[in-house]
């Protein structure tokens, strides 16, 4: 930097390390190996982003792929539970190991760490931040296809820790059909488009729930326009889940990997083609 920098880098010919875009990136660990990175996200909690991360990992590992999670909603983490894990994190002086599903996705969530799975994490910012960190820097992930984090919601300081610290390819973002949820969701798609991360799709949550005898689909939360807003926000893929009790039964019991369902299909067609 020149002796007499007056910190206006427009008015300044010198090459020095001050001028451009300032990189936040977190290097992963030495032995990792990550090809890809999907962020799941949402501006609000409660419409289903941990069930779509789940999901999306174990199509992604039925089609052959090395699927992983990055649970980064550090306070409320439900990963675990869905694919029935119950072991704590295993590491060295220098790194962590995730842990494993029966289906060979790796898997990191804060109530790995804890004693109790239902004590709270009670942490500022800051910390929790450094944790989202952690899980990227300090794990040891192992040839790992496509990795998918399930993010915090809302568009504070830790989704932004996330969308800057890790290689973030594509979003995929989560809503629910009432109005009050699309204008929050809004926020995190124009938060991805300040960030100049592309949107691969959107997934509409408790979409509807199927009659199991008559086979009509009733519309329990108002009926859905995830298709004119997707329109709005040239957004091309539209997913919809419905209302399932047995998809709520195998989250309860552990067992997500053996859920039966094709509606996330088309959003992993375009996750095959990143």
């Amino acid at each position: 930097m020149a002796e007499e920098c007056n910190h206006n880098c427009s008015e300044c010919s010198q090459n020095c390390e001050s001028k451009g875009p300032q990189s936040f990136l977190e290097a992963p660990n030495e032995l990792s190996k990550v090809k890809k990175v999907i962020g799941i996200v949402s501006g609000k909690g409660g419409v289903g982003k941990s069930i779509v991360t789940s999901l999306l990992a174990v199509i992604m590992q039925r089609r052959g792929y090395n699927t992983a999670i990055l649970d980064a909603d550090i306070t409320g983490p439900s990963i675990p539970k869905a694919f029935g894990i119950n072991q704590k994190v295993e590491g060295t002086d220098t790194a962590l190991f995730p842990a494993k599903s029966k289906m060979g996705t790796q898997i990191i969530s804060t109530n790995m760490l804890l004693e109790n799975e239902t004590d709270p994490v009670i942490w500022r910012g800051p910390v929790v931040a450094g944790v989202v960190k952690q899980f990227w820097k300090d794990v040891i992930w192992t040839d790992v296809d496509y990795m998918f984090v399930d993010m915090p919601p809302g568009t504070s300081d830790v989704p932004l820790t996330v969308f800057q610290s890790l290689p973030i390819d594509a979003i995929v973002i989560v809503s629910s059909p009432q109005k009050l949820v699309k204008m929050v969701v809004k926020k995190a798609v124009k938060m991805a488009e300040m960030m100049k991360i592309s949107v691969l799709g959107i997934v509409e949550n408790m979409s509807y729930f199927e009659c199991p005898s008559c086979h009509e689909k009733h519309s329990i939360f108002g009926e859905s326009h995830i298709e004119d807003f997707a329109k709005e926000e040239n957004i091309e893929s539209v997913s919809k889940i419905p209302i399932s009790e047995k998809l709520s039964s195998a989250c309860d019991k552990g067992m997500i990997e053996l859920f039966e369902g094709d509606w996330l299909d088309n959003l992993a067609d375009k996750i095959e083609k990143l």
